[in-house]
């Protein structure tokens, strides 16, 4: 297996999961984050899920003991500058990676190839703050990222052929599937996914059942699991924001939130996450 160097930003859910898939594959990887406890989380939670896989006799220690060795953590941009790749995975707000991604372009060597994590904000807004555009990307995995299969390529209006030829190399070497996204608000799944989510909403504000709407797509569409139950494990919050993304960037009324959704999460009904959200959890 070919031995890349690669950071990821963000010790995350997102960011944690990347790191696990891209160590699986043979790579180097540096994890940074300003947060020491959150490095030693994910160090914890890599280590326990490659633990987990030698117990049902997926790996052995050796492989578990390679990719550890092979696992950095950083909380300055400084220890990574010599990199291959650079995953950005901090959380979805796009103020917050422009600043990333300006601190990064100061300090990684300039061969280094730049890519976002984001669900849906432009790769091409992202890549402005940098000295190096055409050398900036995005590759939207998806949670949790270990058991996942999709990533969306994303191309700036700038990314050079060479990039996206080595970044769809790159997925293939980490065992994921890459799918052409355009640069446009949501991309591909979740212009498609959260749409029907916010309209299985609007049935619930409308007098319909939410456990009726999951049975109906369930069974109707053959869905794994309803738009109701999907909008409690995303989060409605994530859900909420994304769909604001989408009003926001279209600028098309067929992406208003529905006004259900907004008054759960401003009531603090998130989901699973905070044990209620359409359904009630322990």
């Amino acid at each position: 297996m070919m031995n890349q160097k690669i950071a990821v930003i963000g010790a995350g859910l997102m960011g944690t999961g990347i790191a696990q898939v891209v160590l699986e594959a043979g790579n180097s990887v540096s994890l940074v984050d300003v947060n020491g406890m959150q490095l030693e989380k994910s160090r914890e939670t890599i280590s326990s899920l490659l633990q987990r896989k030698v117990e049902k006799g997926l790996c052995g220690e050796e492989f578990v003991s390679s990719c550890m060795n092979r696992f950095s953590t950083f909380s300055c941009f400084e220890s990574i500058s010599d990199v291959d790749f650079v995953i950005e995975a901090v959380p979805e707000n796009m103020d917050l990676k422009k600043e990333v991604f300006q601190q990064l372009d100061e300090v990684i060597n300039p061969n280094a190839i730049f890519i976002s994590n984001t669900s849906g904000l432009s790769i091409s807004d992202i890549a402005s703050v940098t000295k190096r555009p055409e050398q900036v990307i995005g590759m939207h995995f998806f949670y949790p990222v270990p058991k996942m299969d999709l990533v969306e390529i994303i191309r700036g209006v700038l990314t050079s052929n060479d990039v996206y030829i080595k970044v769809r190399a790159l997925t293939n070497q980490i065992g994921r599937k890459a799918v052409d996204a355009p640069n446009y608000p949501g991309f591909l799944v979740n212009r498609m996914l959260v749409p029907m989510i916010n309209e299985a909403i609007y049935c619930v504000m409308e007098g319909a059942k939410p456990e009726d709407v999951d049975a109906a797509m369930k069974l109707g569409a053959n869905h794994p699991m309803g738009p109701i139950q999907l909008a409690d494990f995303v989060g409605l919050d994530t859900l909420l924001a994304t769909m604001e993304g989408l009003y926001k960037g279209f600028r098309d009324s067929k992406y208003r939130p529905c006004p259900l959704l907004i008054n759960l999460v401003e009531g603090g009904q998130l989901g699973r996450k905070t044990g209620r959200g359409f359904y009630t959890y322990n």
